[in-house]
């Protein structure tokens, strides 16, 4: 049961939030390990890397068509006369001459400009006539080529320690030719759901038992924000085991509980926290759903460990994670602290809600850019998974927000 120093660490979500942000911009990521890049998606970069040549490593076209003098295309349509074809790939034998007025090089996209040719015309603006190419379409100098280094310079940096290897930043690490990366360690994560009425996925249910879904849910988010996820036994609601659970959850890098952290007599889990020397950040915080989360840290045998006590409703657990866990999460796994990011999109339906909680609820968002539109799905409260399956985003409606109209541009955090 909680205690009446708890009750009084209820934070504002703005409050709680930036709790969080400032002690995980103070934790160090794990060891540095290799990983090769078809095991790096995911993981953080643990060094710096810097180009090994310019690129594009030579003046490139971006377009099918002809290589020319843009002064040549002054007067249209200008005939000109074809010396030869340049494709992408090793240039067989000698470069090409040097162009001079009056020629063109038909040329491929991704080849190489040849000397002399400051512009590439697209292949539709022209027709081929024999061993001459009539051109109908002016271009303007450097149009439809990518000069040499203009995406980066020899021995500049291209990626910086501390990001996140996804599948962009993993080409562009094989196009300087890192076929092995130095990265961070993933954290483990341990994840601890408590309650007598849980039951494992596979076991046989009675009629007011639930399935375990929080675990699961926990170990997917986990293993997106980079982390590695051990799963312990369900807790009972029994102090003994469950301080037992808990000080093996302790072992790994960060401890994620979900259930037994509200007011309920068989709420257990801060009494064998403080039992165990917890120092406690907050009890709860102004949103809904999620408001009992719990953030704290203890320090068994002089090492910090920190610790979320997540709500065991399952949408209360994947929120919270969202909102709280992940920033340390992440800090652990070697990425820098960043704030929380929203779009915006025009409200389909108004919205009528009590203040005083920040709400964080299921949506739909369609549309792009300034036709976006959001409304929130229908749902049965904190432990609708269903509805929170079939959304991609989360409204974000103010704690001082009692009616928000159809129309009005409102923050989202999409999936």
């Amino acid at each position: 049961m909680a205690t009446p120093q708890a009750q009084s660490l209820v934070l504002s979500f703005e409050d709680a939030r930036r709790m969080v942000e400032d002690h995980a911009a103070h934790l160090s990521p794990g060891a540095i390990e290799s990983a090769g890049l078809l095991l790096s998606a995911g993981r953080v970069l643990a060094e710096t890397i810097h180009a090994d040549r310019d690129i594009p490593p030579f003046d490139r076209s971006t377009r099918d068509g002809y290589a020319v003098r843009a002064a040549d295309l002054e007067a249209l349509p200008a005939r000109l006369k074809v010396i030869g074809e340049i494709k992408a790939g090793p240039l067989p034998g000698d470069s090409p001459r040097k162009l001079v007025p009056g020629e063109a090089f038909s040329i491929m996209t991704g080849a190489p400009v040849p000397q002399g040719a400051d512009a590439v015309v697209m292949v539709e603006y022209t027709v081929s006539r024999g061993d001459h190419v009539e051109i109908t379409k002016s271009v303007a100098p450097g149009e439809n080529i990518v000069a040499q280094g203009a995406e980066a310079r020899s021995g500049s940096v291209v990626l910086d320690r501390g990001t996140r290897l996804n599948e962009s930043v993993i080409a562009l690490a094989a196009s300087v030719g890192r076929s092995q990366l130095q990265v961070f360690s993933r954290p483990l994560v341990a994840v601890l759901t408590t309650g007598d009425e849980i039951v494992d996925v596979d076991a046989r249910i009675a009629p007011t038992q639930i399935r375990n879904s929080n675990s699961y849910s926990l170990a997917a988010q986990i293993q997106q924000a980079g982390g590695e996820p051990v799963l312990l036994p369900i807790a009972p609601d029994e102090p003994r085991r469950l301080r037992e659970l808990i000080e093996q959850g302790l072992r790994s890098d960060l401890l994620l509980m979900t259930g037994g952290v509200s007011m309920g007599r068989y709420d257990l889990v801060e009494q064998v926290l403080a039992d165990l020397g917890a120092e406690f950040f907050f009890t709860g915080a102004k949103i809904q759903p999620g408001r009992p989360a719990v953030f704290g840290r203890v320090s068994p045998a002089a090492i910090q460990r920190y610790f979320f006590g997540l709500p065991g409703n399952p949408v209360s657990t994947m929120v919270t994670f969202e909102l709280f866990a992940r920033p340390v999460m992440e800090a652990l796994a070697g990425m820098p602290p960043h704030p929380l990011t929203f779009l915006h999109a025009r409200l389909k339906s108004e919205i009528r809600v009590k203040p005083g909680f920040k709400r964080f609820l299921p949506a739909l968002l369609s549309g792009k850019y300034e036709s976006s539109q959001v409304e929130l799905m229908p749902w049965q409260g904190s432990g609708d998974i269903t509805a929170r399956s079939r959304s991609n985003c989360l409204i974000v409606i103010p704690s001082d927000r009692e009616h928000i109209p159809a129309g009005e541009w409102i923050a989202v955090m999409p999936r």
